[in-house]
Parts: C-alpha cells; sequence; structure tokens
C-alpha cells in the first residue's frame, strides 16, 4: 500500500506528465486513464488496489469524485491547480512538525512553501510529531493559529484536515516544549 500511494502521490502532486496523464485546473485525473497510464509504465495498479490505498491512506492524501470516476490529491501539490477551498477559521493553536537542523531558520524566517503552494499546518501535536519524524527527530512547532487570523492571514483546510496557509511568519511561532 505505502509503495502504492508514493507513486500516486508522485503522479497526482508532482509529475504527472511523468505516467502519461494530464489532472484538470482542480487536480483531477480520470481513474482509468490513470491506472492505464499506470500500467503501460510497468507499475500495474487494479481499482481494487486504488480504492484500497484512497479508504485506508491514514492521512486520507487522496479523494474520489462523488460519481467515482476521478482521483486528486487532497493538497501538497507541486502542480499549478486550484483546489477550490475556501477560507476558514483556524483553532487557536495548529502545528508543524520539522527537524532540528532547520528550526534555527524557521524561527528568523518564519514557515514558508517551498516548492508546494501553502505550508502544510496539523490540528495536532501528534500528527505534526509523525509528519517531522519522516525526515528524522521531529521537532513540533506551535503556531499562533487564532492571532494570525485575526491578523488577517487566511487559512483554508483541506478535505483531509490539513491546514493551509501562504506562509507563517516567525512572530506567530514558538517550539512546543516536551
Amino acid at each position: 500500500m505505502v509503495k502504492v500511494s508514493k507513486y500516486l502521490s508522485r503522479a497526482l502532486r508532482h509529475q504527472p506528465e511523468r505516467i502519461g496523464i494530464t489532472l484538470d485546473t482542480a487536480g483531477w485525473a480520470e481513474i482509468d486513464d490513470l491506472l492505464a497510464a499506470c500500467r503501460a509504465r510497468g507499475f500495474a495498479v487494479s481499482r481494487e488496489e486504488l480504492d484500497h490505498v484512497v479508504e485506508h491512506n491514514d492521512k486520507k492524501r487522496f479523494a474520489v469524485s462523488a460519481d467515482g470516476t476521478r482521483i486528486r490529491a487532497s493538497q501538497g501539490h507541486t502542480v499549478a491547480v486550484e483546489l477550490g477551498l475556501t477560507a476558514a477559521e483556524p483553532p487557536a493553536l495548529l502545528f508543524h512538525g520539522t527537524v532540528g537542523r532547520v528550526v534555527d531558520t524557521i524561527m528568523t524566517e518564519g514557515l514558508r512553501p517551498m516548492d508546494r503552494h501553502d505550508v502544510h499546518l496539523s490540528p495536532d501535536v501528534e500528527t505534526a510529531g509523525r509528519v517531522g519524524a519522516r525526515r528524522g527527530r521531529p521537532v513540533v512547532l506551535v503556531v499562533d493559529a487564532g492571532r494570525m487570523h485575526a491578523d488577517g492571514h487566511v487559512f483554508r483546510v483541506s478535505d483531509n484536515g490539513v491546514w493551509l496557509v501562504p506562509a507563517v511568519p516567525p512572530g506567530y511561532l514558538r517550539r512546543q516544549e516536551t
């Protein structure tokens, strides 16, 4: 399941052209086209396997359209898409998982989206810790999202509960005490 999820993430978030599919402006791809493209590149995925990954992925990375014919990544794109997410009022605090070697830079420069469209924030410390652990020993940063929102920063929340914001200035950050 992890291998299929990573393959789909690359295709639906970063490099659809690499396997020969096209995303529409909202990031959707036809499932039949995606499965055919996977097969043509020697990475056969059945519809049952795809549905299993969508349903059981712990981060709910993918969404299937209501009619069951299209799929897209929930967030994290490096290709140009407009997910159509509306502005939402965030909880008072959100969290960002990272690793120690970049904390000093983040605390000076803030959180930036890097090659993505937005900074990704987690609703809880545990999720942020898991995100940070993907690249080493995790450090969790606390984002004063309520104050940011009151100061005019716009937040959106993806279908899988990840909070998105264009950037987080350093004045809204602190390190989570362990």
